[in-house]
């Protein structure tokens, strides 16, 4: 699928009010805060602090003698940049890290080095696909088919799929993996939508795609190589560290990202000459939750992923502001009779299990429709 989507108007109809008495109460709960919706300086601190610690670990991988130490002291510096992602990465793909829309450029191509996705494709494909677009064929490229596991029920069901509850956390695992040299290579030579947008082309575009690629390579295996050959670390000890710390941190981000757009969620297809079926606010509130992860102090690390709806609602703020708008968001969709919902991490863990069977099963209305319809068209 490479071609240019056309854009799907959402109308605006009957959400009006819900939009302004949400803008009025945002709007003033920053006027008593004296705030703005950007990182503050303990986020700053914050960000720093693990930035340092990542650079600690892999400093710490590259003077080990043993296989055991050399492992940990990698797979801490994974998992520490992924969680740098989490909690920097995301928020300046919003460019709302930073003010500058440089800076934040700069530090998504720093933090994502490690992990070796692209960021520049991997913020279009979240901001300008998945943020306008959720659950909805063909425009979310983050539900998009991929003929192993099915995510929503317009998509072809086959009979393995049935055990796709079961077999879905070794697809997340390799979710990762599969952005940074599939995807995005994908991206980068056209065979998807995504180039189509502003992103660097041409020779200098190319450059920094390259670029970014090979320092991965040189900094998660090369490096570690050569230098742990000094030290009596072999190569496969290395290969094994850089697939099982990349593989978990894929699986981390995934079980935050995805599952919240899996819990008793709606999903759509639209044809060429549709619009949206409904507003955007009710877009969100069918294809979106909140959740609170156990034990509660676990919200500081999840770079504000949990209050999922949340950030869909108001993609233009940092997370650190999330609490407080989502119980803004509670009050002003009660009044205004929106469906907001928040379940615990055990809720959104049953309902995502009950999804993927279903999914698996294939006995979806939906799935009927899309067979009839196939059927049809043939005869």
């Amino acid at each position: 699928m490479s071609s240019v989507l056309p854009t799907k108007p959402y109308p605006a109809k009957g959400e009006q009010a819900f939009h302004r008495a949400l803008q009025r109460e945002t709007s003033a709960y920053l006027r008593a805060n004296h705030d703005h919706r950007f990182a503050d300086s303990g986020q700053f601190v914050k960000a720093g602090i693990l930035f340092l610690c990542c650079l600690a670990c892999y400093a710490l991988s590259l003077m080990q003698q043993t296989a055991w130490a050399f492992f940990l002291s990698y797979f801490a510096f994974i998992m520490l940049s992924m969680l740098l992602n989490i909690i920097v990465n995301h928020d300046a793909s919003h460019n709302i890290f930073f003010r500058n829309r440089t800076l934040n450029r700069v530090v998504g191509r720093i933090v994502t080095l490690p992990l070796g996705i692209d960021p520049d494709y991997w913020r279009l494909r979240h901001v300008d696909f998945h943020h306008i677009y959720p659950n909805v064929e063909h425009y979310d490229l983050d539900t998009e088919e991929n003929g192993v596991f099915r995510q929503t029920p317009f998509q072809r069901h086959r009979p393995y799929m049935r055990y796709q509850h079961l077999y879905w956390p070794l697809v997340a695992a390799f979710s990762l993996p599969y952005i940074a040299w599939i995807f995005d290579w994908a991206d980068r030579l056209g065979k998807t939508p995504v180039n189509a947008r502003s992103v660097p082309l041409g020779y200098r575009g190319w450059m920094i795609f390259i670029g970014s690629k090979i320092g991965h390579v040189l900094l998660l295996l090369v490096i570690p190589i050569m230098v742990g050959a000094a030290h009596g670390i072999s190569p496969g000890i290395v290969l094994l560290s850089y697939l099982l710390g990349q593989m978990l941190a894929s699986l981390l981000v995934v079980f935050l990202l995805l599952g919240t757009h899996w819990a008793e969620a709606e999903f759509y297809a639209v044809t060429d000459t549709e619009t949206m079926p409904q507003g955007w606010y009710q877009h969100n509130f069918a294809t979106a939750c909140d959740w609170l992860p156990t034990p509660r102090w676990l919200e500081r690390w999840t770079g504000g992923l949990h209050l999922h709806l949340t950030h869909h609602l108001f993609p233009g703020w940092h997370h650190r502001h999330y609490p407080a708008l989502a119980a803004i968001l509670r009050r002003v969709a009660a009044e205004h009779g929106m469906n907001y919902r928040c379940i615990t991490y055990r809720e959104l863990l049953a309902s995502q299990r009950r999804f993927l069977k279903l999914m698996g099963e294939g006995n979806d209305q939906r799935t009927a429709q899309r067979v009839v319809k196939a059927g049809a068209e043939e005869e």
